[in-house]
């Protein structure tokens, strides 16, 4: 079904693999009179092409980016025009346009969702912006529709900010990197390696996109074979993939934690952009006659059959048919991977959904970016007409991913059929995937066809008791177990007829209703400012020495950005940076935010020139345990903060909060063993906190132990990757070494200054 590649390949005329190594050599010059340099045919790589037209630096081992469009949703983009504008925002350089499809319920909150709306649409008028409505589109398939093009970079702040089935390389990131495109500064990365994702042969009838994806996810997200690297899908199965196909596999690329995808183009794509009436900007891409990857996963689409993620990972795969056939040795393995991720909060099994040898699932969504495409929604009511999904438990909910799609499902007479199926059909809102919408009951298993199924997430609130499970499936084999009133069924084990309809897009819904600036800014324009939409506070600069109290240990495998700060009803405090933390860590340990704001007391003590030691008193002995090995320590020249240890933090979302509501918390640094994404640990820098490092299986303190890090300004200064630290305990100090990791120049003075909004204003 997948095969990685050990080494690099060789890809001639996009069709035949050459796997680098000994005999390498000797097969290229059996079969061309010219071999290139491995240097030179990396170069011939779609992506190598994009990044090169769009670095500004010059020097393409070092990057600096310059993206075409920026998108944001509403959870995101209050923080990040807000952060602008502290920094001297007069108006939007490229066009960026502001959906509004994670907080579209208007519920009362800590911040009323509507409060966002409005700032966000008369952000629109002032800036020069384009501002979607509620229920119009969940942010990417605007995207697709309105935004992509072949050739172009878009970056947005949702982790599955994902184009490249339609030629467009686009990333997701935290606010802050958004940020630094509306101040016109640039995305600065190393030129990342480059994955070469061979496709060959034809899906069979029921396997979707949501099938292909999750087989390759569990194949490379434990070995991290894609990390932070680019995947670039080629080979002749391609051209056997519908538009939606294609984009319903690139969207989940980001489950796998790459930085980008990029995809060949052909006459298929060029159809996707004249139906959506934008010819222009279809582009053919293509990789060059000699390319060269850094490695290859080789994908036989013809051996994929439906697939199962179980809890509570998109990479805990198995085929529908291998659940079926080993159904309780499956559950008993996810029970123990359950222990792992909840702590042993809540008692947990899914035992209890076996019925007569069979699994019975209570819930079915097919929603969001990932599932609510046309195709997908059109194949599951060929599965669904003259059916009922019975009138039990099980419950099924609808979510096309625009209007346009939503009409034409009316018009073409799906949406009758999945309706009196006694499916519900509802609007475009990305809620299901994050917790915000069909929220399954207590102990309830969910299959969805969405793009994540961490713990903490959809209907989980562990200090509550409150535990729910989620699966991801593909929309065919959703509708399949719905056939099967809520019995767990794989779309190819059914006879359905797919009847496969053309799609036609309605412009007309778009322009009536999105305001679009045409990039004009009106700085007459007054924000409309709701009552808890607040300001950062005043962040300091980094001091010379710190010391640090560990407020939090966290051992799993991986810690997700769920579990760092809770989505859900945490969002509604999504605009108030003091009220958002009051959430952080809140589901994965509790005492986080008492213990870290208890540390802040010292530095708020400080920072007003009052006694430290007064503010927190069992920081005194600290303090003089460090005097007496390193001399005049005190307010002036160390700052005093909290720090958590993880083992590999940041999977998941890009929301940048899952690192400032540390730093509002006075939080100074991480410590892991790596960071889960690029876009995590950025996050960190961009908020003046410190992505230490430390050897795996290395842990020389523990939880409510302090650290002391001496000259730590002047080891960010100096470039250092090696940082001298101390733990603190019974009057003595032990010494160990933190690592910094790569950083360029702009990110360092960004730690110094103590975040990006002081870095501008000092700029």
């Amino acid at each position: 079904m997948i095969k990685l590649y050990e080494n690099g390949v060789y890809l001639l005329n996009g069709s035949e693999i050459v796997e680098d190594g000994q005999d390498a050599q000797k097969i290229l010059e059996s079969k061309m009179s010219q071999v290139p340099s491995k240097e030179e045919a990396a170069e011939n790589t779609i992506a190598w092409s994009i990044l090169k037209d769009h670095n500004t630096s010059g020097n393409m081992d070092r990057l600096r980016i310059k993206f075409d469009k920026l998108t944001s949703h509403d959870i995101t983009f209050v923080g990040i025009i807000q952060t602008a504008r502290a920094s001297g925002l007069e108006k939007f350089p490229v066009p960026y346009v502001l959906t509004n499809c994670h907080n579209s319920l208007c519920a009362v909150g800590g911040t009323i969702n509507e409060d966002d709306h409005m700032y966000g649409l008369t952000c629109a008028k002032k800036y020069g912006g384009v501002y979607v409505p509620p229920h119009q589109a969940v942010i990417h398939q605007f995207a697709r529709e309105m935004l992509a093009g072949g050739g172009k970079m878009i970056l947005g702040s949702d982790s599955h900010t994902r184009y490249g089935a339609l030629g467009t390389m686009a990333m997701g990131e935290g606010g802050p990197e958004l940020v630094k495109q509306l101040l016109g500064q640039t995305y600065d990365i190393n030129m990342p390696s480059v994955i070469g994702i061979y496709l060959t042969g034809k899906p069979v009838p029921g396997v979707g996109p949501q099938d292909v994806a999750l087989a390759i996810i569990g194949a490379v997200f434990a070995n991290g074979y894609v990390n932070n690297k680019v995947m670039e899908f080629v080979g002749p199965g391609v051209e056997n993939l519908s538009a939606d196909f294609r984009i319903g596999i690139d969207v989940m690329t980001t489950e796998t934690t790459c930085l980008s995808s990029i995809w060949k183009t052909d006459d298929t794509i060029k159809e996707f952009y004249e139906i959506h009436g934008r010819s222009e900007d279809y582009k053919e891409l293509n990789p060059g006659a000699v390319t060269y990857y850094d490695g290859m996963v080789y994908v036989d689409l013809s051996e994929i059959r439906p697939m199962i993620a179980m809890p509570f990972h998109p990479s805990n795969t198995y085929t529908i048919e291998e659940l079926n056939a080993n159904l309780m040795d499956i559950l008993d393995d996810v029970e123990k991977r359950a222990q792992v991720s909840l702590d042993g909060a809540v008692d947990f099994t899914l035992k209890n959904k076996v019925r007569d040898g069979r699994l019975y699932v209570d819930q079915g969504i097919i929603a969001g970016c990932a599932g609510g495409g046309f195709e997908n929604i059109c194949d599951a009511a060929d599965i669904l007409k003259g059916k009922f999904i019975g009138s039990d438990e099980f419950t099924l909910s609808v979510y096309p991913a625009s209007t346009p799609i939503y009409m034409e499902l009316a018009k073409n007479g799906r949406l009758a059929d999945l309706i009196q199926s006694g499916a519900i059909v509802k609007t475009a809102f990305c809620g299901p995937c994050f917790g915000a919408g069909d929220t399954p009951a207590n102990n309830a298993f969910s299959i969805r066809h969405s793009t994540r199924n961490f713990p903490n997430r959809e209907g989980s609130k562990l200090q509550s008791g409150q535990i729910a499970s989620v699966a991801l499936m593909d929309a065919r084999s959703i509708a399949a177990t719905a056939a099967n009133k809520g019995y767990l069924t794989a779309a190819t084990d059914i006879d359905v007829n797919y009847g496969k309809p053309k799609y036609f897009f309605d412009s007309s819904i778009y322009a009536n209703r999105v305001f679009d600036s045409k990039g004009v800014a009106d700085p007459s324009v007054e924000i409309k400012f709701g009552p808890n939409i607040k300001d950062w506070p005043a962040m300091c600069e980094l001091p010379e020495n710190l010391i640090l109290k560990v407020v939090s240990e966290i051992h799993d495998p991986v810690t997700t950005t769920d579990e760092l700060i809770p989505s859900g009803e945490t969002s509604s405090y999504r605009s108030n940076p003091l009220g958002l933390a009051e959430f952080a860590l809140s589901r994965k340990d509790p005492a986080y935010v008492g213990l870290a704001k208890e540390v802040q007391k010292a530095e708020k003590a400080r920072e007003a020139g009052e006694s430290m030691e007064n503010a927190l008193p069992e920081l005194a002995p600290v303090i003089e345990a460090v005097r007496t090995s390193w001399g005049d320590v005190n307010a002036q020249n160390t700052g005093v903060g909290s720090t958590i240890f993880a083992v590999k933090p940041g999977d998941g979302s890009a929301r940048e909060q899952a690192a400032s509501c540390q730093k509002v918390l006075g939080g100074w640094a991480n410590i892991a063993n790596s960071y889960a994404t690029k876009r995590y640990r950025s996050n960190l820098i961009n908020w003046g906190m410190l992505p230490f490092l430390i050897d795996e299986g290395e842990l020389p303190f523990t939880n409510r132990e302090y650290l002391f890090v001496p000259g730590i300004r002047m080891a960010v200064q100096n470039k250092a990757t090696e940082i001298p630290a101390y733990v603190v305990k019974d009057g003595t100090l032990k010494p160990f070494t933190l690592r910094l990791g790569e950083m360029t120049d702009d990110e360092r003075q960004i730690i110094l200054d103590g975040c990006l909004i002081n870095y501008n204003r000092v700029k």
